[in-house]
């Protein structure tokens, strides 16, 4: 593709040596070097949490399982969807059936990735998968700092509470949304 910058090959960024850890945690954050076609250097800040998954999780009667918590960032409790890291050697689509399981004790007849996106820093993606035949099957098993409330909300719920901005992960849910058909309806 041709821009008034030239090409997309002409415009890209050279990457010069290792990324250099500046905070490792569960935020990890790392220093990257780049050269810029026009030979200047520059250092970026890249976002090394690890890859995540969240789950648009469907019950037969068309309601969503979603989870409400304290989230640090927005400072408040919030609704998301379920969902975490996925562990090292994991598939994503492992992560998302274990995930559900564990914040809201919910286990589906299926669950599938659909979908994958990586933020402009972010060294690892964020997966969606959506699981059908979402049943409540077992208690909670929840992590160290998880205060997860499971809720059930209808797609135009939750289309609403993503669209006044009081979600967290709206990236996520509107990939899932949109991935089961669900983003338009009424």
């Amino acid at each position: 593709m041709t821009s008034p910058w030239g090409t997309d090959e002409q415009r890209r960024w050279v990457r010069v040596g290792d990324d250099r850890p500046l905070h490792v945690g569960f935020q990890s954050v790392y220093a990257r070097d780049y050269r810029l076609p026009d030979g200047t250097e520059a250092v970026w800040e890249m976002d090394g949490l690890a890859p995540v998954v969240g789950v648009l999780a469907l019950t037969d009667d068309d309601l969503l399982v979603m989870v409400r918590q304290y989230r640090p960032g927005p400072d408040r409790v919030a609704m998301c969807l379920p969902g975490g890291l996925v562990d090292p050697g994991e598939e994503p689509v492992a992560a998302a059936v274990r995930e559900l399981r564990e914040e809201t004790g919910y286990t589906a007849r299926t669950c599938e990735v659909v979908a994958s996106v990586r933020g402009p820093v972010d060294l690892n993606p964020s997966y969606v998968a959506i699981a059908r035949g979402a049943r409540l099957t077992h208690p909670q098993e929840l992590d160290p700092y998880e205060d997860c409330e499971v809720v059930l909300r209808t797609p135009q719920e939750v289309r609403a509470e993503a669209r006044a901005g009081l979600m967290t992960g709206t990236e996520l849910v509107y990939l899932a949304l949109d991935h089961a058909g669900l983003l338009c309806l009424n």
